[in-house]
C-alpha cells in the first residue's frame, strides 16, 4: 500500500472510531463529512502549488522574493475578506458560502493552469485566496453549530485532518501530475474543487436557522475591519486571535520555502518533494484525526497548546540537521506533528471564547492567520536570498517565543479567574 492509500485508511478508520466512541448522530457525521471533503479539496489546491511553484518560479525568471510574494497575495486576499464572508455566513447561512467559495476556488486553478505570464499567477493566486477564505470561517462556524462545547474539539480537530490531509496529499498530486504537465495538477484541482461545490450546494444541509440569523443580525458588528480586530485584540479572544498571528507567520517560513529549499539543498524534483509531503503528511492527518480530541480531553486544550509549540520550535531547528532523505523526512514529521496539533487545539480555544458570534470570530480567525501567511511568506522568501537557513531559524524563534507568551497568558488568565470567582 503506497502512502497516499495509507493516509486515505487511517482517515477513514478515524473518522468510523470517532463515530462509535463519541455517539455522533448519522446526519452530523455526514455533514462533518463533506465538510471534510471540501476543506481537504481547498487544501489540496493549495498543497500542489508547493512542489510546482519554484519551478514556475524559475520558468518566467523570477526571484524567491517573487515566489514569496505569490504566496502572500493569496493569504493578503485572505485576509481582506475573511471577516466579511464570516459576516455573511451568519447573515445568509453557511451553506451559500461554502458552496460559492469551492467554485471561485476552482476558477482561480483553471487561471493557473492555462497562464501564460508571470501576472496571470497573481491574478489566479489572488482569487484563489478571495474565493477560499469564504470557505474555512463557514465550515468552522458550521461545526460550532452543530456540536456541544465539550465535543468541539473532535469536530474541529477532524476539520484539521482533512485540511492537513488535503495539504500534504497536493503536493504528492502536484508532483506526480507535474512530470506530465505542469498544468494539469491545477486542471485536476479546478475539476475536484467544482464537484465538491456542486455536492455541497444540493447534499450540504444548512446549520444556522433562519430565526438564529435573524437574531445575529439585530446584533451585527458593521465597523471595519480594522476597527473589529483592534476590538477583538481588546477580547478576552485577542491573545489567541495574535497567537493564531505567530502561528501562521512561524509556519510560513516552512511552506514558503520549502519547495525551493529542497531544490536548491539537496535538487530534488518536483516529484521528489510531493513524496516527501506525503509521507510526513501522514503524521500530521493522524495526529489531528485521532489525537487532537483524545489530548485535549486528558490534558485540557492549554497544556496541548503549550506542548505542540514546544514540538513546533524544536521541529524547526532540527529540519536545519538533515543531510540525506531519511533525515529530512524524519526531521520534517518531528515538526508536522507538533503543528497538525497546535492549530485545532487553538481553534477550540477560540471557539469556546466566541460565544453566539461564531461566524465572526472565525473570521477574524482567518484574517489573523492569513496577516501572519503575508508577512511570513514576504520574510521567508526575502531571508531565503541571504541564508536559506534563515527562515526555519525565524520560524523556530516565533515558536518558542509564542511559548514563552502563553505560558504569560494562561498564568494571567487563572489568576482573573480566582479574583473573580
Amino acid at each position: 500500500m503506497d502512502a497516499s492509500s495509507f493516509s486515505f485508511y487511517t482517515y477513514f478508520d478515524t473518522l468510523i472510531n470517532v463515530k462509535k466512541d463519541h455517539t455522533m448522530k448519522n446526519k452530523e457525521f455526514k455533514s462533518l463529512f463533506m465538510l471534510m471533503i471540501n476543506m481537504f479539496v481547498i487544501m489540496m489546491g493549495i498543497g500542489l502549488v508547493i512542489p510546482i511553484l519554484p519551478y514556475y518560479v524559475e520558468a518566467f525568471g523570477a526571484s524567491s522574493f517573487e515566489l514569496g510574494l505569490l504566496i502572500a497575495v493569496f493569504s493578503f486576499m485572505q485576509f481582506l475578506l475573511a471577516p466579511f464572508w464570516g459576516k455573511m455566513s451568519d447573515k445568509y447561512g453557511r451553506k451559500p458560502l461554502i458552496a460559492i467559495g469551492m467554485f471561485g476556488f476552482a476558477g482561480a486553478e483553471f487561471i493557473f493552469a492555462f497562464a501564460t505570464d508571470l501576472w496571470m499567477l497573481f491574478l489566479s493566486r489572488m482569487l484563489a485566496g478571495s474565493f477560499g477564505s469564504a470557505i474555512m470561517p463557514a465550515a468552522m462556524a458550521y461545526v460550532s453549530d452543530r456540536t456541544s462545547p465539550e465535543k468541539r474539539g473532535h469536530g474541529m480537530g477532524m476539520l484539521g485532518a482533512a485540511m492537513a490531509l488535503g495539504i500534504v496529499f497536493g503536493p504528492g498530486v502536484g508532483g506526480w501530475l507535474a512530470e506530465v504537465s505542469l498544468a494539469l495538477p491545477f486542471l485536476f484541482a479546478g475539476v475536484a474543487a467544482t464537484l465538491a461545490g456542486i455536492f455541497s450546494l444540493f447534499l450540504l444541509p444548512e446549520s444556522l436557522s433562519k430565526e438564529k440569523r435573524a437574531e445575529l443580525a439585530l446584533t451585527a458588528d458593521h465597523s471595519n475591519q480594522f476597527v473589529q480586530m483592534w476590538q477583538a485584540i481588546k477580547s478576552p479572544v485577542g491573545f489567541l486571535l495574535l497567537l493564531v498571528f505567530g502561528l501562521s507567520f512561524g509556519l510560513a517560513n516552512f511552506q514558503t520555502i520549502f519547495g525551493m529549499y529542497a531544490l536548491h539543498q539537496f535538487n530534488y524534483s518536483p516529484s521528489q518533494v510531493g513524496f516527501i509531503m506525503v509521507l510526513v503528511g501522514v503524521i500530521g492527518a493522524v495526529a489531528q484525526g485521532g489525537l487532537v480530541g483524545r489530548l485535549t480531553l486528558r490534558f485540557g486544550d492549554e497544556r496541548v497548546v503549550l506542548g505542540a509549540l514546544l514540538l513546533s520550535g524544536v521541529g524547526y531547528v532540527v529540519m536545519m540537521l538533515a543531510f540525506d532523505l531519511p533525515t529530512v523526512i524524519l526531521t520534517t514529521c518531528l515538526f508536522f506533528l507538533g503543528n497538525s496539533i497546535l492549530r485545532p487545539a487553538v481553534n477550540t480555544m477560540i471557539s469556546k471564547l466566541a460565544g453566539d458570534r461564531q461566524g465572526m470570530i472565525m473570521g477574524l480567525n482567518n484574517s489573523f492567520l492569513s496577516l501572519g501567511n503575508v508577512v511570513g511568506a514576504m520574510l521567508a522568501g526575502l531571508m531565503f536570498e541571504w541564508s536559506m537557513y534563515l527562515p526555519y531559524s525565524m520560524g523556530a524563534l516565533t515558536m518558542f517565543i509564542a511559548f514563552i507568551a502563553t505560558v504569560y497568558w494562561l498564568a494571567k488568565r487563572k489568576q482573573a479567574i480566582k479574583s473573580t470567582a
